[in-house]
């Protein structure tokens, strides 16, 4: 399977997904232009991925921002995921969020609540 590489904008995340490397991170700042554009290539990857994935998936969040469209967009991607679990496959999310960002800590813990994912939310000192 080939690696999706997405290099950051100044309004979308770096994309860095590699099943051979065991590497699955998102991270930046989110609010691009197009929502739909930007995040079906990334949603499709990891539904065709789950197919036969790794033993073991740890995706890793490390957003500064994202808006309401891309909340949405990971709300779908993690939906993805929690079908893949439902199906026998083992995945977890890492969620970082800085020390002073309690808006992205309080987002991670939205989307723990709702989805039945195994969900780390790890604070991490400021950049």
């Amino acid at each position: 399977m080939n690696p999706l590489v997405i290099p950051a904008t100044i309004d979308s995340p770096a994309v860095n997904l590699d099943k051979e490397k065991q590497i699955f991170e998102i991270k930046g700042k989110s609010l691009p232009e197009n929502v739909n554009v930007f995040y079906q290539p990334i949603i499709d990857w990891f539904t065709e991925y789950f197919k036969n994935p790794n033993e073991e998936t740890i995706l890793h969040f490390k957003l500064d921002y994202l808006n309401t469209a891309s909340s949405k967009a990971l709300l779908s991607l993690f939906l993805v995921v929690e079908e893949a679990i439902k199906n026998g496959r083992k995945a977890i999310v890492k969620w970082y969020y800085e020390e002073d960002d309690e808006d992205m800590k309080d987002i991670g813990e939205e989307y723990a609540d709702i989805i039945q994912i195994p969900f780390e939310i790890i604070q991490i000192d400021n950049e």
